[in-house]
């Protein structure tokens, strides 16, 4: 299914691909710097790469939180770096109208994980045609995912993966059970593991969510050790000015060392 992606490169290296990119589109020039030295570290690498922006930030807890530049004005970056960089983008949708507008610009729709059980959501991202990613919820169970993943399939779309990015453990913390790899690859899509969400540490008492970035490079090895399909990263050049989820986000500058240390547990287990 990753070779349907359009613009998508290097599917023939073995090499696990990775969606990787800035939680929310700060400006274009921002955006650009990101995807331009992912794309070289990547390039080099032979990984397939997907640059990953949200346009707007619809889940926050305080209403004062940043949510986006302007839906529009975020999109034509997005779609601006595609068409450039030669590169496929993902964006979240957070309502069914949302679909059909944010598929003019982007290659793949993804499904935040608190709406991955809505189904006029599931059903009109699938009716885009576009490739749909799907964020498993904080509270089910991998199994339970088959269900949003045959909601997208019955409605004409089969290009669908699943991405795991943690359970809730208590209120303030999140565990990731590696189990749940193969058991939603057994559905026969691609699953991808997000190293950074996973290590989110939601409901603190400031109303921003935490994080714990010095566990992604752990979190990441593991999933590659177990098989996932590809990775979810969100990277930034300083963390700790970001607009948004800079709490739990790799430095721009540790992305590199990292995937060369995960090529080499690949190839390791194959």
């Amino acid at each position: 299914m990753i070779k349907q992606i359009p613009k998508i490169q290097h599917t023939e290296s073995g090499n696990f691909f990775l969606l990787a990119g800035p939680c929310a589109i700060e400006g274009e020039e921002m955006a650009f710097e990101i995807a331009e030295k992912i794309k070289a570290i990547c390039d080099r690498l032979e990984i397939p790469y997907v640059f990953k922006g949200s346009y707007k930030k619809a889940n926050r807890s305080r209403l004062d939180s940043f949510t986006g530049i302007g839906d529009e004005k975020a999109l034509t970056i997005l779609k601006k770096i595609g068409e450039k960089l030669k590169l496929p983008v993902v964006t979240d949708i957070h309502s069914a109208p949302e679909a059909e507008y944010a598929a003019q610009f982007v290659d793949i729709l993804q499904i935040p994980a608190f709406l991955c059980r809505q189904t006029d959501l599931l059903v009109a991202a699938a009716k885009t045609g576009k490739v749909v990613n799907i964020k498993k919820g904080q509270f089910l169970s991998p199994e339970a995912m088959k269900f949003a993943m045959q909601k997208v399939m019955d409605s004409g779309n089969d290009k669908v993966m699943l991405t795991e990015r943690g359970t809730m453990f208590g209120y303030q913390d999140m565990v990731v059970d590696y189990r749940g790899i193969p058991e939603m690859q057994a559905f026969g899509v691609p699953v991808v593991l997000d190293c950074t969400h996973s290590l989110q540490r939601p409901n603190q008492t400031i109303g921003v969510t935490g994080g714990n970035p010095l566990m992604i490079e752990t979190i990441a090895k593991a999933g590659i050790a177990v098989g996932a399909d590809g990775l979810f990263i969100e990277t930034h050049p300083n963390p700790a000015v970001a607009k948004s989820d800079g709490a739990n986000m790799l430095h721009l500058d540790n992305l590199e060392p990292l995937l060369e240390k995960l090529i080499k547990i690949r190839q390791a287990i194959n």
